[in-house]
């Protein structure tokens, strides 16, 4: 099997796991939005997909689990934010220095991956019903990330002691 089939092979396994991630557990949040697992996914397509790849299978996966949900208004946000966290992980992940360590730079990414994913839906909410009631979902979004992070470092672990990559 060709590389691009490998990348592309695997960049649909992680948006259909980005999908169902976001799916299995949903937790309402209090401005019709919810909490999930899909992070963890998104952050995964980050630290193991090229750029392209990883943008689209988190973003695609987590947009399609918006829209099989009911929540079609996040879809198209959801797609943005989500593509945007994964290239954040994989810029952030590869630029950081060596000399801090694979877990630590994973760590850091993640952070950072998360924080986007804060402010996006903090500005995407509101827009939606205004920016003083969107605060309420930032520590919900907060408390989304650090599990996202958390299973992520633990998926990728697992990824690398079974070989699963694209190389």
């Amino acid at each position: 099997m060709n590389t691009k089939t490998k990348k592309t092979v695997m960049a649909a396994l992680i948006a259909a796991l980005a999908c169902v991630a976001t799916m299995i557990i949903k937790i309402p949040s209090p401005l019709k939005g919810y909490l999930n697992l899909g992070d963890c996914i998104v952050l995964l397509a980050g630290w193991i997909l090229s750029p392209t790849y990883a943008f689209l299978a988190a973003g695609l996966g987590s947009a399609l689990a918006d829209v099989f949900s009911g929540y079609l208004t996040y879809a198209p946000a959801t797609f943005v934010i989500k593509g945007l966290m994964a290239l954040i992980a994989f810029y952030a992940f590869r630029l950081l220095p060596n000399k801090l360590g694979d877990l630590l730079s994973k760590i850091i990414s993640g952070v950072l991956a998360e924080i986007i994913m804060i402010l996006g839906y903090f500005v995407f909410e509101g827009f939606l019903y205004g920016f003083i009631p969107s605060l309420v979902n930032i520590p919900a979004n907060a408390v989304q990330g650090i599990a996202g992070i958390i299973i992520g470092i633990v998926l990728i672990k697992i990824f690398e002691k079974t070989k699963i990559t694209l190389e």
